[in-house]
């Protein structure tokens, strides 16, 4: 049998929403990943934390990783600066020690002012970053400083809800400087690019929670991509994902790496079928479903294969369009499908 995990050669992963989430781990992730044996690389758009922080944190999880095995979007940034910013040049950290460090390992000289003349700014989430200190940024990019964004995520998830990410802070220094930053985290594709090089993969796959970033960057790197419905984007989320945001597999948990690969695949599933309302075509009808298949009797499993029997026929149905199919709703036909969509995050 093909499993998902047997399709690739190695696992670009993402953390918050997809292994932990508020530090909490999620349930079949470590069960998932370690039978799938695939070499790992976890990709964070976090730029507040150190790669070995991370790796430790994941290692209290029950992971055995280093901090090789880890790439933040800090360091993206600073590899994207040696491209564009010279070597010695001093530069402005809007962000955590850790950054500032990784800056100086790589040769630039760290300055607290904008009068000191910063050829860059650096900006990475530092949640004790003050008014101050964004508007020293604003500042020099104002003044002539080349603008890096370790990432643009507008929102950042916690255990109490969503909370004010890198790209909002970003978003406001644009507003006063008129300077959009240029940006190194997903769903840029160099990050994903680095990761696969850096473990020599050649058919990796992309796996995160989150269609505007996991998703869309490993989409824009030209990887496969691989959606657990444990975090931030929502059964009806993927549905209504624009074509750039959409997975080419979908998996309630990480232990669908070691299930059949058709299983992941968007089209019927479980034997559960969709069609198009014949009244209202925004309204998609959910039938069927086969009580022998065990998916239908677990709720999490069926959500995932009602979701990819939907998806199956809302995305085919665009082949060709100009505009995606709007879908205002999804209605259940009959027991089994009833308990599936009960089971969506909407």
């Amino acid at each position: 049998m093909a499993t998902v995990a047997s399709s690739f050669d190695a696992a670009l992963l993402d953390l918050d929403g997809t292994i932990y989430e508020g530090g909490a781990p999620i349930p079949g992730a470590l069960e998932g990943l370690t039978e799938a044996k695939l070499p790992m690389v976890f990709i964070t758009n976090n730029a507040s934390r150190a790669p070995q922080v991370v790796a430790d944190q994941l290692n209290s999880l029950g992971y055995e990783v280093s901090a090789d095995d880890v790439m933040t979007s800090a360091q993206a940034a600073i590899a994207m600066a040696a491209d564009i910013i010279p070597d010695g040049s001093n530069v402005y950290v809007l962000g955590a020690e850790s950054f500032k460090q990784l800056a100086r390992d790589a040769g630039y000289t760290v300055v607290d002012s904008a009068d000191d003349a910063p050829a860059a700014v650096f900006h990475g989430l530092n949640r004790e970053m003050t008014w101050n200190d964004i508007s020293e940024a604003a500042l020099a990019i104002s003044r002539g400083a080349r603008y890096l964004a370790s990432n643009l995520d507008t929102t950042l998830p916690d255990e109490r809800g969503f909370l004010v990410g890198n790209g909002s802070i970003a978003a406001a220094i644009t507003t006063t400087t008129g300077v959009e930053p240029l940006s190194a985290g997903k769903p840029k594709p160099p990050m994903f690019w680095k990761a696969a090089e850096k473990i020599g993969a050649k058919r990796p796959v992309a796996i995160g929670d989150r269609l505007d970033t996991d998703i869309a960057g490993g989409n824009a790197a030209n990887f496969e991509t691989f959606m657990v419905v444990t975090g931030v984007s929502t059964h009806m989320d993927v549905v209504r994902a624009e074509p750039a945001h959409r997975p080419t597999l979908i998996g309630a948990d990480m232990t669908a790496l070691n299930r059949e690969v058709s299983h992941a695949q968007p089209g019927p599933q479980a034997g559960l079928s969709a069609r198009f309302d014949d009244e209202d075509p925004s309204v998609v009808v959910l039938s069927g479903g086969d009580a022998s298949d065990p998916r239908i009797s677990d709720p999490a499993e069926a959500a995932v294969a009602a979701l990819l029997t939907v998806a199956g026929l809302v995305w085919a149905s665009e082949s060709g369009k100009d505009q995606a199919v709007e879908v205002s709703q999804v209605r259940a036909e009959g027991p089994e499908a009833a308990v599936a969509l009960g089971a969506w995050r909407l």
